[in-house]
């Protein structure tokens, strides 16, 4: 889901965009697009799985046994991985796992500590 602006003469939170311009259908007020907030619209959100936000060098802990492809392990529940980064793609944490070495993890199968 994008994340558009509120309107910045009655603070609705319905606005929506057309073309370079936002409008809000509430008041009718029209404004361009700026620098600000085109990066508020790229800026992608990554939460864990009970809906907090992930940032770099965040500590998580997996939720769920993962199965590691091509080994006979599995990554245990309550696992800590520290020292995450966060990166486009299915499998949107790039961490170090002790035992295991260097993995990726979708940030559903995780919290946030």
């Amino acid at each position: 889901m994008s994340r558009l602006p509120a309107c910045p003469k009655c603070n609705s939170l319905y606005t929506y965009e057309d073309q370079n311009t936002f409008i809000c259908p509430e008041c009718s007020h029209e404004w361009t697009i700026d620098k600000e907030s085109e990066e508020l619209k790229n800026e992608k959100i990554i939460k864990d799985a009970n809906g907090n936000i992930l940032q770099d060098g965040d500590t998580v802990c997996v939720i769920k046994d993962l199965k590691v492809k091509g080994s006979s392990t599995s990554v245990k529940v309550g696992t800590k991985v520290k020292n995450i980064k966060l990166v486009d793609g299915d499998h949107d944490i790039d961490c170090r796992i002790d035992g295991f070495g260097s993995m990726k993890l979708k940030s559903q199968f995780v919290k946030k500590i």
